[in-house]
């Protein structure tokens, strides 16, 4: 498991927590967290206070604390990770104690706790991927890479992760890259995905945009930030679209809404 520091300056995984600066008090100063405190370089704090701003201010002024989530993914997309530094910053940014940014960051499964690999595998092992031959791929990725359910390679280039369910039972067995579908399939197309990975090259998923981003890439999305790419690649697959095709076949339509008029 790769423990490196991550390339802004703040601590790896296994570090301290951060220590705000304290009052006369002893409690915490009112002034911001400054970037040597945080263990961030002062341009990346820069950056990721002017990001933060942007995020607040998608939400009603009272409902800040809203901005946590996306937050986090922020945090992730330059630390590769929720840092303690990270933790700390969203803590004093909202408001909030270090405790209660960690409840969150460690009740949602996409946030991770050490540094991800540049492509983050996932490999659905629920019941119809495990039907569908899931276990098999899962065991074919994890000897290949020699990698354990949230491990990450030395070279930090591949973490791979056991999933409970990728949300793509119709077509099972399933394998994410950054959250990227790679569709039905084998332990040995799973393995040459990864043997490709690892190669440096790019990979097309089944659906959704030409070359899968990069994990920090596809964390600044999820944070709300466009990168321009939602139009590329296929989106639903035949599969999904199977049940709109029979009710247009049918002539069945859904239930018209009813208004407070046709009630009375």
């Amino acid at each position: 498991m790769s423990t490196t520091e991550t390339a802004n300056g703040a601590a790896g995984a296994g570090a301290a927590v951060p220590q705000v600066p304290a009052g006369a008090d002893g409690q915490e100063a009112d002034l911001a967290v400054t970037a040597s405190a945080l263990g961030y370089a002062p341009e990346v704090l820069a950056r990721l206070d002017a990001d933060i701003a942007e995020i607040i201010a998608r939400y009603p002024v009272g409902h800040e604390r809203s901005a946590l989530i996306p937050m986090l993914h922020l945090i992730q997309s330059v630390d590769g990770y929720v840092s303690p530094a990270g933790i700390a910053l969203c803590a004093d940014r909202l408001a909030l104690t270090r405790s209660e940014v960690s409840a969150v960051a460690t009740f949602y499964s996409q946030f991770r706790r050490h540094p991800a690999g540049r492509y983050h595998v996932g490999v659905c092992t629920n019941a119809l991927c495990a039907v569908m031959g899931g276990d098999e791929v899962w065991q074919a990725v994890a000897d290949h890479t020699g990698l354990g359910s949230d491990e990450t390679s030395e070279d930090g280039t591949i973490s791979l992760e056991r999933l409970e369910c990728n949300a793509a039972c119709d077509y099972a067995p399933v394998v994410m890259v950054n959250w990227e579908f790679f569709d039905r399939q084998t332990p040995a197309s799973a393995v040459a995905l990864v043997e490709a990975l690892e190669r440096g090259e790019d990979v097309t998923p089944t659906r959704g945009p030409e070359t899968v981003p990069t994990f920090r890439e596809n964390e600044r999305l999820l944070a709300g930030f466009e990168d321009g790419r939602a139009q590329e690649g296929p989106g639903a697959g035949q599969p999904s679209l199977q049940g709109l095709g029979l009710a247009r076949s049918q002539g069945w339509t859904a239930p018209r809404e009813t208004s407070e008029e046709d009630s009375k």
